[in-house]
């Protein structure tokens, strides 16, 4: 067991505009889509809880105040809830709150990448190793993604990055990851690259969107170059940070939608809908038969 600070704290960068979805975004944050029945950050937010986390920061822009509102009790929706007898949904909504002073929420108030969404963060995280989940990517696995982070960490004390394998011919369209010596749940990670060109890149495991950073990332970010996109990159953070402090990959099973793309936000409403009892025998018959006039 390597001695390393708890983790308690996990950032949420969602202040990003949401192109990809116009003109839906231009009035409802694209965290605040719906798969099935819950908004997509809340499905991110209780991976983060699964796996411990106690303090919930939220890194957010203009028009996106409607995220702060959901985490929030509304009271005239829940006395309109107790006067209709309605104590299931009730009882639903209060489980989805945060415990009262266990979120925060800060703003980045110019779009300059996800490394400088992490930076805004670096008061309320302090000294202390945080989990960063891109609030896009939503999971299911046997276990939790973050959760499994968090084991693989308690063991090894590492920077923690969770990776997905992928095509070998679609390296390119990724962050990828060279793989060093195994460890229980992953391995030691020994060089990060963006996008490598074809034929270059040192395996087939790919960032997904998950990561647990000591708070030295800050210091770095802080004074951190603008790369790709004219952006603050955090890759070319952690690479920075990589020289000074070992980082781990995770090796994630299980299933990944990018909700930020209308074919990943697609699949995710389809595949969390038919593991659901009381909405499978509706839309299993007409799911077939979409996909047979598909033929």
């Amino acid at each position: 067991m390597v001695h390393r600070k708890r983790l308690r704290k996990a950032v949420f960068p969602v202040a990003g505009l949401g192109t990809r979805f116009l003109p839906a975004t231009k009035a409802v944050p694209k965290e605040m889509l719906t798969v099935v029945d819950k908004p997509v950050i809340q499905y991110v937010v209780d991976e983060a809880a699964e796996a411990g986390i106690e303090h919930f920061v939220f890194v957010t822009g203009r028009g996106k105040g409607v995220i702060e509102d959901y985490f929030d009790i509304q009271y005239e929706l829940e006395q309109t809830l107790k006067a209709r007898n309605k104590h299931a949904e009730l009882t639903l909504l209060s489980g989805l709150l945060p415990k009262a002073g266990s979120a925060s929420f800060t703003r980045q108030q110019e779009p300059l990448g996800l490394g400088h969404a992490v930076w805004c963060a670096r008061d309320i995280v302090g000294r202390e190793p945080f989990a960063l989940l891109l609030p896009d990517m939503i999971m299911r696995g046997e276990k939790g993604c973050l959760k499994g982070m968090v084991e693989l960490y308690e063991k090894t004390g590492d920077n923690i990055v969770a990776v997905e394998e992928c095509d070998p011919s679609q390296t390119h369209k990724y962050g990828i990851v060279g793989v060093g010596e195994v460890l229980e749940g992953g391995f030691r990670i020994t060089e990060m690259v963006e996008k490598p060109a074809k034929g270059t890149a040192p395996s087939n495991f790919f960032i997904n969107g998950r990561y647990i950073l000591q708070p030295e990332i800050f210091a770095i970010l802080e004074t951190q170059e603008r790369g790709a996109g004219n952006e603050i990159q955090l890759t070319d953070g952690m690479l920075k940070l990589a020289k000074e402090q070992a980082f781990a990959g995770y090796h994630f099973k299980g299933q990944t939608f990018d909700c930020g793309a209308k074919d990943g936000f697609i699949l995710a409403n389809v595949s969390f809908a038919i593991e659901r009892a009381d909405i499978r025998p509706m839309i299993e018959e007409p799911l077939k038969a979409l996909l047979a006039a598909l033929k």
